[in-house]
């Protein structure tokens, strides 16, 4: 990552307040919340709050977890977080919120004068002072007429936001497995509902060894957990601190065109990405043009020749 203080201030001044508005939930995923965690550990020595809902499946603990404090909004409404900006005193407002758009920006910035950090993965027109595009292959020209001409552009794997786990983990090396061992991680809640699909097309496979990631806001872990239970060679992790350990010891690895493409492609896990959101499609034509493997959506079949491939050549 390139130099944080200079990309990421707007000016020499050092922010003190600094809020983040980001949602979590079984239906929203966690992603945004993570990648924020990211970003906030950055600012060592300012005033740190996170501004979410309290949605079913959200992760507002992980948040106080890590040493920020929680403010509870009622809605997504933009008078509301007027007012806690206004409140607190902040002097960056970073916007991780895909309904939190162009109008509402523009909104918040005329009546509070605050600094605007956007984050963005689909090229959306945005009223900001900092735009970050923080996905490989993102392009810095796309924005050109989407946000104002005084914007500071970052865009690219120069700004990917690694967690600190990542970056410990790849300098150590672990002893090569006996068995294949595949990585699973469809996204903490699984929207998509395909790590099921994914164990049954894998359990044809002979020798190998199946790591798979889920959290507390997938709403189908139970039947998730009723199908690994007793079963030899898979092991399910649920709310795991050690991401990036468990990645690391994986041969290949099946995953969701997303943040997570940028933490396996920086430990060098090979992967086979599966597109199950919209919001993927930039990544997913990104590394589909650059001939990684990739399926635009589910497919058992393609999936099974996929995978056989895979072992095959390993």
């Amino acid at each position: 990552m390139s130099n944080f203080n200079n990309d990421y201030s707007t000016n020499s001044k050092k922010m003190s307040n600094i809020l983040f508005r980001a949602d979590s939930s079984s239906k929203i995923g966690l992603g945004h919340i993570m990648r924020d965690l990211v970003l906030a550990s950055k600012y060592k020595n300012s005033n740190i709050t996170f501004a979410t809902q309290d949605l079913d499946g959200n992760i507002n603990h992980k948040i106080k977890d890590s040493g920020y404090k929680v403010k509870i909004l009622k809605s997504n409404s933009k008078k509301e977080l007027v007012k806690l900006v206004e409140n607190l005193n902040i002097d960056l407002l970073v916007i991780d919120h895909y309904k939190i758009d162009y109008k509402k920006e523009k909104y918040i910035k005329e009546k509070t004068g605050v600094k605007i950090l956007s984050f963005d993965d689909t090229y959306e027109k945005h009223y900001c002072d900092i735009l970050l595009n923080h996905n490989i292959g993102a392009n810095k020209k796309r924005y050109k007429k989407l946000v104002p001409t005084t914007c500071k552009i970052l865009c690219g794997s120069k700004y990917t936001l690694i967690r600190d786990e990542f970056i410990k983990e790849k300098a150590k090396k672990y002893k090569i497995n006996k068995n294949f061992t595949f990585f699973i991680a469809m996204g903490g809640a699984d929207t998509a509902n395909l790590n099921k699909k994914i164990l049954k097309i894998l359990k044809k496979f002979k020798n190998i060894h199946i790591n798979i990631i889920s959290t507390d806001a997938n709403k189908n872990l139970k039947e998730l957990k009723n199908y690994c239970k007793n079963k030899k060679g898979i092991k399910l992790y649920i709310n795991s601190n050690k991401i990036a350990k468990i990645m690391k010891k994986s041969d290949l690895a099946i995953v969701t065109p997303s943040v997570t493409v940028n933490e396996i492609k920086f430990l060098k896990i090979p992967f086979i990405a599966i597109k199950t959101a919209s919001n993927q499609k930039y990544i997913y034509k990104y590394l589909k043009k650059n001939k990684f493997i990739v399926l635009n959506k589910f497919s058992a079949n393609k999936l099974s020749k996929l995978l056989k491939k895979s072992i095959s050549n390993s």
